[in-house]
């Protein structure tokens, strides 16, 4: 008796992520796609921030060698701003130090201003 949740064997069931500003080609099983995709959609409400988020979630783990699963859980229960300082932070350990995401430069105090300050 055949069922109807068998799989075709003849279907590719990877998905592939292009990126065409770094020239990136990923492919990644599409059933984690769709879980980590379905997240995003969950989280914002536009969908294509959902899907670039999606790509770049799966380019974080390919770079960092961390599981998908694993960084979905760490983000799992954060709204849309606790989830973009979370891609943030992983974004910065991939990119140069000199175009940090999310960062904006200290202030310095004026040194003579500073020292006629007392605590």
């Amino acid at each position: 008796m055949s069922t109807v949740n068998a799989i075709n064997p003849r279907v590719d069931l990877t998905a592939r992520i292009f990126d065409d500003f770094d020239n990136v080609v990923l492919e990644v099983d599409a059933n984690e796609y769709d879980v980590v995709n379905s997240y995003f959609e969950s989280v914002f409400a536009d969908k294509e921030d959902a899907a670039n988020l999606t790509n770049t979630f799966f380019r974080i783990s390919q770079e960092t060698g961390v599981s998908v699963q694993i960084l979905l859980n760490q983000v799992a229960g954060q709204n849309s701003i606790q989830v973009t300082s979370t891609m943030a932070y992983y974004l910065n350990g991939l990119r140069s130090p000199s175009t940090l995401l999310g960062v904006s430069n200290p202030t310095t105090p004026n040194f003579y201003t500073a020292r006629n300050v007392r605590l």
